[in-house]
Parts: C-alpha cells; sequence; structure tokens
C-alpha cells in the first residue's frame, strides 16, 4: 500500500513570519518565549496544511529557527567552550551566539565583540549554508535539547501523528571539523550514539512508531573505514526497545558503492 510523505517542509512561512520573528528577537523587540511561540505556531500551520493536503506521514523536526544542523549541535550538547556553556538545557543565547558570535555566549548581538561564531559552509552543492560543528578529542555529548521530542508531543496534542526527522550521527560527524587538534572525527562515534539511544527511546515511548534520520553523507565517496561506522552506529540504533522504525533517507546523489552499507 502506497504511503503519501515527503522528508521535510519549508520552514520559513508563507510570509516569512520566521525571519521576521527571528530578526524581532536579535533586536530585543518579542522575547525568546514569542519567538518560540511564533515557532510553534508556524509548526502547526504546516502540519496542518500537510494534512488537509493529503499527506498521510508527516514530518515534524524538520523546522528550525536557524539551522538543521545547529539544532543538532544542541541536541547533542557539543557547544565549543569559547561559548561558556556551562551545561543542561542549551538556551537561545547560546544557540544564537553559535550563529552569530558574541562575547562568551552572553548576548544575541552579532556586533558584540570577542567570540566567533562557528564557521558557515555549503550544504553539499545547494545554496543553503549550514553552520559547521566543532569537536575536539576529548569531546563528550549529552542530551542538551529536547527540540525533536517537544516538537513530536506538540503535533501529537493537535492529533497528528508525526515522523520526527534528526540528521544521522555519522553524517553529524562527518560534516564537522577539528577544532583545536586535528584528528579522525569518527572516534567520537561511541560516545554520540549513546545520545541518540536516548533520543529514539525517549521518541518511541512518547509514541512515535518512525524516526527519519538523515544521513546525507552516503552519496559521498567513503572510506572502509566511514561505511563501517555507518554499519556500527545502525546496528546499534536498530536494536531500541519498543520497536520504533527508521527511515533511513540520503539525496543529492545516488548510494553508488555504499548501498549494501
Amino acid at each position: 500500500m502506497a504511503i503519501a510523505t515527503n522528508l521535510g517542509f519549508p520552514r520559513i512561512g508563507a510570509h516569512r513570519e520566521l525571519k521576521r520573528a527571528v530578526e524581532k528577537f536579535w533586536t530585543e523587540k518579542i522575547s525568546a518565549a514569542e519567538l518560540q511561540q511564533i515557532g510553534r505556531d508556524l509548526c502547526a500551520t504546516h502540519w496542518k496544511l500537510q494534512q488537509a493536503a493529503g499527506i498521510e506521514q508527516i514530518p515534524s523536526n524538520d523546522f528550525s529557527l536557524y539551522d538543521q544542523v545547529l539544532d543538532t549541535t544542541a541536541m547533542v550538547g557539543a557547544i565549543p567552550a569559547r561559548f561558556q556553556w556551562t551545561g543542561g538545557t542549551v538556551d537561545l543565547t547560546t544557540y544564537f551566539a553559535m550563529a552569530r558570535g558574541g562575547k562568551g555566549g552572553k548576548s544575541v548581538n552579532a556586533t558584540t565583540a570577542g567570540v566567533a561564531a562557528l564557521e558557515m559552509t555549503k550544504w553539499f552543492d545547494t545554496n543553503y549554508h549550514y553552520l559547521v560543528p566543532e569537536f575536539e578529542p576529548d569531546q563528550r555529548f549529552q542530551l542538551a535539547s529536547t527540540k525533536v521530542i517537544d516538537e513530536f508531543l506538540e503535533a501529537k496534542a493537535l492529533g497528528i501523528d508525526t515522523r520526527p526527522v534528526i540528521l544521522g550521527p555519522v553524517s553529524f560527524l562527518l560534516l564537522g571539523k577539528s577544532g583545536t587538534a586535528d584528528f579522525d572525527r569518527l572516534i567520537l562515534l561511541e560516545h554520540l550514539l549513546p545520545v541518540y539511544v536516548e533520543v529514539l527511546t525517549r521518541l518511541s515511548a512518547a509514541g512515535a512508531t518512525w524516526i527519519q534520520i538523515d544521513e546525507p553523507c552516503l552519496v559521498l565517496d567513503l572510506t572502509t573505514e566511514q561505511r563501517v561506522a555507518f554499519q556500527r552506529a545502525y546496528d546499534q540504533l536498530s536494536m531500541i526497545p519498543g520497536g520504533i522504525k527508521i527511515a533511513l533517507t540520503t539525496y543529492f546523489g545516488p548510494l553508488g558503492e555504499n548501498l549494501p552499507t
């Protein structure tokens, strides 16, 4: 039986509501709570539009206030030390400091002197730019943003059963860069996977039956070690209690020699 679905929905809003709201937040014309409410309202509008169009499996967490890779950085707590994050939930001040710079993460004002934002680079061959995660050899991870779970529950409260979307762990590491030392970022996979296991476990407990995990790096020319990393990651993620199903997705090109992976 065919199921109508999509991999994600444009987030900016029909009248660029997101862009205007974020700019108002940056200039302190609205509060963090007001910005987050505008984001929730946009998500609800987009879910209902898809539902009305006959989309049967609607994605959630495809929305972002700024960048989906930055959302993943926040989710796993990979905050560079210069932003002076002390743990706990990553707030919007820290989130936008990573995006725009600021003094120790204390300001959302991009003109504040001191701390450099994360580097931006092209998302594959598109005109979209993402914020490049930074990693250290002793990097440790923790669940520091429950956005993916929160949005699933928000949709559920509206009577809409969604398929949460996250960037996969291997692509997340491959799309990042070394911070102060050059090393193989895939050595961090064993420390990163427990956060993904926690996310999938909590989503399953919340009632999610499917999760979409995007691994766009599967269309690249991969080394043997990188292919092994994919196999190791999904051997573990496929064993989540509760039976949540994984829709492993990629785009921008064919899998080619990576298909057996």
